[in-house]
């Protein structure tokens, strides 16, 4: 059985590949190289099942997609589901120093890493989402994974995400709980 994974994004195929392992015994993970749809929903979950739905129906396969982001409470929520964009550029270094410019002077650094992971197979339709609490550092920490990985510092632990061994952030990762919740669907839905 083929699923496809709607994302052009090679670090979230990397990332997913890994997360997904052994859930997908039986399952073969394809990239999608399909067009990009416009992501024009409100929420990160409308947001999933566009790009989820794209890819079904351009490649008449069941398909699994997220929208994740970063979500700043002194800044109202922000950036959001504009994550990806927010400086304009899609160049993870400009959004993160957006972000740190944004939040100079503020008191509040709480954030939260936002994942809504969908799944998509003809008519049948399932997201959900997992948030991993967290903090914005003052400056970027850590050479491993990416976006915002560097200035974010999850709730309960001293270092940030970037500082985290790839194999001990995808045991905890909002990517990682989002995606090991929708596995049991997928499977179920497959198999």
């Amino acid at each position: 059985m083929k699923l496809v994974l709607a994302t052009h994004n090679a670090h979230k195929v990397e990332e997913l590949r890994t997360i997904l392992g052994p859930s997908l015994e039986g399952i073969e993970l394809i990239a999608y190289d399909g067009p990009e749809p416009v992501e024009d929903g409100e929420t990160f979950e409308a947001n999933a099942l566009i790009k989820a739905r794209a890819a079904a129906q351009h490649t008449g396969l069941p398909a699994i997609a997220d929208d994740s982001g970063i979500a700043a409470v002194a800044l109202g929520g922000e950036p959001g589901i504009h994550s990806a964009r927010y400086a304009g550029t899609r160049v993870d270094t400009d959004n993160v120093a957006l972000l740190l410019a944004n939040l100079a002077g503020k008191d509040d650094r709480s954030a939260a890493f936002v994942c809504a992971a969908a799944f998509v197979d003809g008519e049948f339709e399932h997201v959900l989402r997992s948030e991993w609490a967290g903090t914005v550092l003052e400056e970027p920490a850590g050479p491993n994974g990416f976006g915002y990985d560097p200035v974010f510092k999850p709730a309960g632990l001293s270092v940030s995400a970037a500082e985290l061994r790839p194999d001990e952030k995808n045991a905890v990762s909002h990517r990682a709980q989002a995606f090991a919740a929708l596995m049991p669907v997928v499977r179920g839905q497959l198999l």
